[in-house]
């Protein structure tokens, strides 16, 4: 007889290896054929809604690290919560308007100038389209579950009806106006941009100081005088039209080589040191407020400069005399209107000077600032050239420097709801806290939302204008443009004339001849995805208002997050969101931005490709994606072991649950050994931890937690001690149907808690359990959290026993290396325990044999005389020696039964008769 061919071995037809990259595409091939997320719907159709709304990413490229990370953390809550008594669906969205198109197709030789507006919309479309859907299956590869086949698309007709709603909603409350201000605007563009839109880069620039000559000192000044600026753009200084003071500040006037300067009195040491005085003098000190009418001769041109006050002047830099050109900056323009100031912007839109700068006219304005320092050195008013690299506002999409400069805009008024938007901030749960603070700042600090563009690719500002030059936006032609649009699409805005827009029969005052004009600017594209609350969340039927989380990059704080809030707050009143979590970058294993010039980009696709999605997602899960996180090879290696661990769990546990009905075959608990019954309270506290930390989107815990049950608890503990009953005993046996019911109890558990972090490889173990009756593994739940009753005791009992085991392994391995024995199963252990392990031992049931994987276990009196020769611990020693007696061919075990059975001499009494029964 073949004795091997008794023992009841593992027996599964999962295999050992993934082979992902080729298993999971025919995995989503069967979940296309079942409709799985169609299902998973009308299997939760009764139950409570989770709404996750989708920020839409950009219909431009394939995707990279963030569009996997982003889309990952996002299938891990609805698939959570599809298993965990809600019904939560998932519309993928896309942004499909705005620049980056525009530039793909002037990239691709599309020659804008020898087509209409219209025509080029058109291409634009097409090319938006072709990327959707180039970027709907890289998504799907990801193994996301959602609606694709109804995704929401910004440029889609009922979706540009919605906006125009929203901004009509907004227009009626007054909270749209267009007004003279300036704004960000880049030359690269020729458009203006949002602070969205805005990225910081260091930049190299002029610094200079100049002197104001005082024309006019208004009797405080004697004469002779010269105010001190300091910038960093000398191209607005043709734009100045005044000094800036603080009323508050104390400024002395200071003789230098015969020359008298005015500087504030707090910077006068450090303006001396930049402009190399020596024997300065202070002749008189001024507070501001008594310089303030004093005129200045502007040091280019013949004109008047005038000195103002200002809060906004500080001394943390420059000379406390601010250079004002209120068409060229906030806080000029803002005290400029208070002082009636002209709005002067001698720079057109291509970042070029005007005729209004005379001198210049021509030149862009970065070129300008040499020639405009030589005219100031030229006039005598250049008092020191320096170049100094610094912070600067960049174009976020062309990396160009951008400018302040002032036009005539449209603007979401922030201001008028800026307190209901901070309370809306703070009625929402942050996931970092962080956020909270973050988004509350940047409401609290923000101007208002300028929403025009000078671009044709994108919704139009719905505005039309009566001959007199009067705007037009009443709830009548919004009402009717939102209709045109939802039936024909925004294109009809560049199809049509003004007049044909126009209700049929529209009159207005301001147009006696019943002409009119339309806006040509479109609308900033984060005002389009901005009314995606009401564009997506209020319009599907089975989607809701507010959403239950928005979770996007940190980058979409002063992004989506912001523009959503400021939409959703001016409709609604209220938040478009219950919860937002937030994440951050993906960068290199150095910690590098990734970039093409370094050559450090990874490719969601080269990973999956390598090593399939569920093992980048298994990264998604491990990392603390609440801030940066890295990505490398070395970094997936070891997630890939990880994953082959967990893999290997889920083989065991099918293996040897061949046979096994759960049914007629599983014990109750109290029907289990103490072993068994503490592994299933182990169980039971993965589980609690699990759901718990799904639902505050933990899922580094999430992955800590089972990773950690997969191979401490269950492969390095449990299954090891229980293979020499599951192997040994026959398929009766008590000790092994107690086993399998843990080992069940286990792998139902397990496989529902992993899918939304592995959905292919838990689909594909759930193929592989017997007993399944329903198509996926998503139309289960999750497991729920049993009542064992008091188990604290049990706890604290096999925990100590745990330390003891420690104890004992490490002992064999100092006699293994000692070559004292070979394998565990050639030993013979002798315990000297102290009291309180002594009284353990004696109160464990189980064979302290099969616990400890040796072949003979004594435990010595708490009295007996401790031999020099065993190992000592903290509460026993432990004497190890070669195991007496024979090893059986079956089991082996060393024990001196071997050869005791006549019929079956090579093995011990416990074969023979398990053989016999056979």
């Amino acid at each position: 007889m073949e004795y091997k061919d008794t023992l009841l071995m593992p027996k599964t037809d999962f295999p050992m290896r993934g082979n992902l990259p080729q298993r999971e595409p025919q995995i989503q091939e069967d979940w296309n054929e079942k409709d799985i997320y169609t299902k998973v719907m009308k299997h939760n159709a009764e139950k409570p809604s989770f709404i996750l709304h989708d920020g839409p990413p950009y219909a431009n490229g394939d995707l990279h690290m963030g569009h996997a990370l982003n889309k990952v953390l996002k299938d891990f809550i609805v698939r959570f919560y599809n298993m965990n008594g809600y019904r939560s669906p998932y519309v993928p969205g896309w942004d499909t308007h705005g620049l980056p198109i525009e530039q793909a197709l002037a990239n691709k030789k599309v020659n804008r100038k020898e087509m209409s507006v219209a025509e080029f919309r058109k291409l634009c479309e097409e090319y938006a389209y072709e990327q959707v859907d180039r970027q709907k299956e890289q998504f799907k590869r990801l193994g996301i579950l959602g609606d694709w086949d109804r995704p929401y698309i910004t440029l889609e007709k009922e979706y540009e009806a919605e906006q125009i709603k929203v901004f009509g909603k907004m227009a009626t409350k007054g909270l749209i106006y267009k007004g003279l201000k300036p704004v960000y605007w880049s030359p690269s563009s020729e458009s203006a941009l949002a602070e969205a839109e805005i990225e910081y880069q260091d930049k190299r620039s002029a610094s200079i100081y100049v002197a104001f000559a005082v024309e006019n000192g208004k009797n405080v000044l004697n004469g002779g005088e010269k105010f001190i600026i300091w910038t960093t753009t000398p191209w607005t200084i043709p734009a100045n039209l005044a000094v800036c003071l603080h009323p508050e500040l104390s400024y002395d006037v200071v003789a230098v080589n015969g020359d008298k300067f005015v500087v504030a009195s707090e910077l006068r040491e450090s303006v001396s040191n930049e402009l190399g005085w020596e024997d300065a003098v202070v002749e008189n000190t001024f507070n501001g407020s008594q310089l303030e009418g004093i005129v200045c001769k502007h040091p280019l041109y013949d004109r008047q400069s005038v000195v103002i006050l200002g809060d906004h002047v500080t001394t943390d830099a420059g000379t406390g005399c601010v250079h004002t050109a209120p068409g060229h900056g906030e806080d000029d323009f803002r005290v400029g209107q208070q002082y009636g100031l002209d709005v002067l912007c001698p720079v057109d839109e291509k970042g070029v000077l005007t005729k209004e700068a005379p001198g210049f006219e021509g030149l862009f304005y970065d070129e300008a600032n040499k020639e405009i320092t030589k005219a100031l050195e030229e006039k005598g008013a250049l008092l020191k050239l320096q170049f100094i690299t610094h912070s600067y506002p960049h174009d976020w999409r062309t990396k160009k420097p951008i400018i302040f400069r002032a036009t005539a805009q449209w603007f979401a008024s922030i201001e008028a709801i800026r307190d209901q938007l901070m309370q809306a901030v703070q009625d929402t749960n942050w996931f970092p806290a962080w956020g909270e603070t973050r988004l509350f700042n940047m409401v609290r600090d923000r101007g208002d939302w300028c929403i025009s563009r000078q671009r044709v690719w994108g919704v139009p500002i719905p505005v039309f204008y009566a001959e007199d030059g009067e705007a037009i936006i009443t709830e009548e032609t919004i009402e009717h443009v939102s209709n045109l649009f939802k039936e024909n699409g925004s294109n009809i805005w560049f199809e049509k004339e003004a007049k044909e827009l126009l209700p049929e029969g529209f009159t207005h005052p301001g147009s006696p001849n019943g002409k009119f004009t339309k806006e040509k600017d479109i609308m900033d594209v984060w005002f389009d995805s901005g009314s995606s609350h009401q564009a997506v969340l209020t319009t599907r039927e089975e989607l809701s208002f507010p959403a239950d989380v928005y979770l996007e990059g940190s980058d979409q704080y002063r992004g989506w997050f912001n523009s959503s809030l400021s939409t959703s707050v001016a409709v609604t009143g209220q938040a478009p969101y219950k919860s937002v979590v937030s994440h951050g970058f993906v960068l290199d294993g150095e910690g590098r931005k990734m970039s093409k010039s370094i050559g450090n980009i990874v490719l969601p696709s080269k990973i999956m490709n390598q090593y399939g999605s569920d093992i980048l997602r298994l990264w998604v899960a491990s990392v603390d994606y609440q801030s940066d996180v890295r990505i490398s090879d070395a970094l997936m290696k070891q997630v890939a072991e990880v994953y082959r661990k967990i893999r290997n769990t889920f083989r065991f546990l099918l293996g040897n649950l061949d046979g096994f009905n759960a049914e007629t075959d599983a014990l109750k608990f109290d029907e289990l050994r103490e072993l068994d019954q503490y592994m299933l309270v182990k169980l039971n506290e993965v589980v609690k931890t699990v759901r718990e930390s799904y639902e505050k989107y933990e899922f580094a815990t999430v992955y800590h937690t089972i990773q950690n049950f997969c191979t401490t608890d269950l492969s390095s503990f449990y299954f090891d001690l229980s293979k020499d009953v599951l192997y040994i005993e026959p398929k009766s046996n008590k000790d092994r149907l107690a086993i399998q019911t843990v080992l069940h109890e286990s792998l139902q558990a397990l496989t529902r808690l992993v899918a939304p972090i592995l959905p292919h490889t838990a689909e594909e173990v759930w193929t592989h359990m017997a007993g399944t009756s329903v198509d996926s593994i998503f139309l289960t739940e999750m497991p729920e959290v049993n009542d064992f009753g008091n188990t604290t005791e049990l706890v604290a009992k096999w925990e100590k026993f745990m330390d003891l085991r420690d104890d004992v392994l490490k002992a064999l391995e100092v006699a293994r290396n000692e070559k004292v024995i070979g394998k565990s199963l050639t030993a013979s252990v002798k315990i000297y325990p102290n009291a309180e392990v002594s009284d353990l031992l004696q109160s464990i049931n189980e064979d302290l044999k099969q616990l400890l994987i040796v072949s003979q276990v004594e435990v010595a009196d708490r009295d007996t005389q401790v031999p020099q020769t065993a190992q000592k611990f903290e509460t026993l020693s432990i004497e190890v020696s070669p195991a007496t007696g024979e090893t059986c061919e079956r089991c082996w075990i060393v024990t001196e039964e071997v050869g005791k059975d006549e019929e079956h001499s090579t093995l011990c009494l416990r074969c023979a008769s398990v053989v016999k029964e056979m």
